[in-house]
C-alpha cells in the first residue's frame, strides 16, 4: 500500500507542477502584452524608470487576456470615483431608511 501512496503523490506533484508551469507561461505573456502608455491619458510609461515602475498600477484581466495599465494620477481618480458611489450609495440606503 505504501508504494501505491509513493505513485500517487508522485503523480499529484507532476500534475501540480505541470499546472503552475502552464500558469506562469499565460502570466508572462500577458505581462510582455504590457502597454507602453496609461490606459486613461495616454501618458508614456517607461518600463527602464524605476519609480514608474514601482507606481505606477498594472489591472491583469485574466479572463479577456488584457493587461491594462494606469499612471498614479489616473489611478486616484478611479479611486476618488469609486469612493463618490460608494458615499452616493450610502446615503441613499440612509435616506430610504429613515422613511
Amino acid at each position: 500500500m505504501s508504494s501505491w501512496t509513493r505513485k500517487a503523490r508522485r503523480k499529484n506533484t507532476v500534475k501540480n507542477k505541470k499546472l503552475a508551469e502552464q500558469d506562469m507561461a499565460q502570466k508572462v505573456k500577458l505581462m510582455g502584452d504590457l502597454p507602453d502608455i496609461c490606459l486613461a491619458c495616454e501618458t508614456q510609461f517607461d518600463k527602464k524608470n524605476k519609480e514608474q515602475v514601482t507606481t505606477w498600477r498594472v489591472v491583469v484581466r485574466e479572463n479577456e487576456g488584457k493587461v491594462n495599465l494606469y499612471c498614479p494620477p489616473c489611478w486616484q481618480k478611479a479611486i476618488d470615483i469609486v469612493e463618490g458611489f460608494k458615499k452616493r450609495i450610502e446615503e441613499r440606503k440612509n435616506e430610504q431608511s429613515t422613511e
